[in-house]
């Protein structure tokens, strides 16, 4: 078992919690848990929340996005015998020959850019290679998930779209999981290269609008990219009880609709703490790997999921 998991909000937790270490921890994802799952890389969230009532709720954002940068750069540099940055696919393989888990660092909710694109370019400096456009809220490229379905219709705003052409350029990872229909359509129709929904599901099995559309995940899939099937039991059951088995129903519904090349992982790990999963941590990971294979997917295909496909679009587009 190899895994690359595309999504976990492990650093927001230890930033939050400056006690709590990457080598061990209480949380869904540390760097033994990581071994016990077959990791070859992890992407690694610098989640940045903000209140929406507040006035001016970007202030000092960007400035704590630096500072998880820089705490996550500690972790790494303090576990550095079995974990390493990494910004491309070059250097995932030179990682995963060292026997090494590849960490790839990524930002979670834009709106931290303010309009200000150079401070895009300084997030690539620090080693930023994928950016989540939208989280929950209106921001400076567009709008969020919705079931308000005049919010759901709105596409990017002209930031958006000038972001998105950067971060092709640059070598980035767009991601349009939290993103509003309209602006996964404007993405869909701009983007000359791989996008990504990090980590959502399915809408067609759960009816919940931060999951995909069949018409998405197709749209996904056209464009050579990847959904990294999530693990928030509320995206995989409207109930909110979900079983591991219920994630693999999750899978088989996106390849039927977008082929195998299209399915991957964002577990969402750290980023949830509502519903009731089966897997609990990342260390569980077998067990997701099991009930796949009880759906019948063959060997190749499952190898496609777990690190296959993401590792296709790290190549093509970082």
């Amino acid at each position: 078992m190899s895994l690359i998991d595309l999504h976990c909000d492990t650093f927001w937790q230890i930033d939050m919690h400056p006690e709590k270490h990457l080598h061990e921890n209480d949380l869904c994802v540390d760097v033994k848990k990581l071994r016990a799952a077959g990791s070859m890389a992890q992407f690694f969230a610098c989640f940045i929340y903000t209140n929406p009532e507040e006035s001016n709720r970007y202030a000092g954002s960007y400035e704590r996005a630096l500072h998880m940068i820089a705490r996550a750069n500690e972790e790494f540099a303090q576990n550095q015998e079995t974990i390493g940055l990494a910004g491309n696919y070059e250097e995932l393989m030179r990682q995963k020959e060292a026997g090494k888990i590849a960490a790839f660092l990524t930002i979670e909710e834009g709106g931290i850019l303010e309009g200000c694109m150079d401070r895009l370019e300084a997030l690539y400096a620090q080693g930023i290679r994928l950016m989540t456009l939208l989280w929950n809220y209106e921001n400076c490229m567009g709008y969020p998930n919705s079931r308000e379905k005049r919010v759901m219709a709105k596409g990017l705003k002209p930031f958006g779209l000038e972001v998105a052409e950067r971060m092709q350029e640059l070598g980035m990872l767009i991601d349009v999981s939290h993103l509003s229909d309209g602006g996964f359509w404007d993405i869909a129709r701009h983007c000359r290269k791989p996008f990504v929904a990090s980590h959502s599901n399915a809408r067609a099995l759960c009816d919940h609008p931060r999951n995909l559309s069949d018409e998405m995940i197709k749209a996904i899939a056209d464009a050579g990219g990847v959904a990294g099937v999530n693990f928030y039991p509320y995206f995989v059951t409207k109930s909110g009880v979900a079983t591991v088995e219920d994630i693999a129903g999750h899978v088989c519904h996106m390849m039927d609709i977008g082929g195998e090349d299209v399915v991957s992982v964002g577990t969402d790990f750290d980023g949830y703490d509502e519903g009731e999963l089966d897997v609990v941590h990342m260390g569980e990971m077998g067990r997701f790997y099991n009930a796949l294979e009880k759906r019948g997917l063959t060997q190749r295909q499952i190898d496609k999921i777990f690190h296959g496909n993401a590792l296709r679009v790290i190549k093509e587009v970082l």
